[in-house]
């Protein structure tokens, strides 16, 4: 499941995925310019805390990282995941603030993006701000699909509708849809939905007795879409590779 990302954006196999999709050879060096590649973080090292300052939004070039909200009594919630090829730290541009935490759920590698700078450029390439606007649409569309699992379905439903999630967002960075790793823990997987380790344990062997799934330790294979599409009572739409 890994990606391979180098060290400049023109080379990078996420360009497709990330900021500079649509963007000319001759303005993407504008882009490269501003981008800072950080060194990678280990697996539970934060990213940013929640409260902290907004100055950065940052693309995933190898890895994942969850985001965490911590209640006013002092719980956490898994808000979501972040995977390859993917941006995170658009939810801090309204108040400038972070509203979550990001911690690493294996070695992640990352490239950031100064906000002021990347605003200034933006300014500059209409179709570069076209791509910026697309993707916060996306992360809206997100947020507001999580809302609708989290409200009237079941834990079967809830599981199912989570893996299809992934298997289509792994689709459009390219990768296998069936086949893929799960770089978070059974225990986030089911803070993430509202359901208890034991319930999601218990899914996942359930969904493999009836053929729906095959998982080994966090290599998980899905076997009948079809019927998790049924299950999940959702059909998702695919996303564009390039969107």
């Amino acid at each position: 499941m890994t990606i391979h990302a180098s060290g400049s954006c023109d080379q990078c196999s996420l360009k497709l995925l990330c900021l500079p999709v649509g963007l000319p050879d001759s303005e993407l060096w504008q882009l490269d310019e501003i981008v800072q590649r950080r060194r990678p973080i280990a697996k539970g090292q934060l990213l940013f805390r929640m409260g902290a300052p907004f100055h950065s939004v940052y693309a995933v070039r190898t890895g994942s990282l969850k985001t965490v909200l911590l209640a006013d009594d002092g719980t956490e919630q898994v808000t979501g995941f972040t995977f390859a090829g993917e941006m995170l730290g658009l939810d801090a541009i309204n108040r400038s603030r972070h509203p979550v935490s990001a911690v690493a759920l294996e070695s992640t590698s990352l490239c950031e993006i100064p906000f002021d700078k990347l605003d200034l450029l933006a300014g500059h390439l209409p179709s570069f701000r076209q791509h910026v606007m697309r993707t916060m649409s996306r992360e809206i569309a997100s947020d507001e699909s999580l809302l609708a699992l989290l409200g009237q379905r079941n834990a079967e439903q809830r599981l199912s509708a989570f893996l299809l999630s992934l298997s289509m967002r792994f689709r459009a960075r390219g990768l296998m849809a069936d086949h893929f790793a799960l770089s978070m823990s059974r225990a986030d997987i089911a803070n993430h939905l509202g359901l208890t380790q034991e319930t999601i344990s218990r899914l996942f062997t359930q969904f493999r007795k009836q053929g729906l799934i095959e998982i080994h330790t966090r290599d998980l294979t899905l076997l009948d879409l079809d019927s998790l599409h049924r299950i999940a009572g959702i059909r998702f739409e695919p996303l564009s590779r390039i969107a």
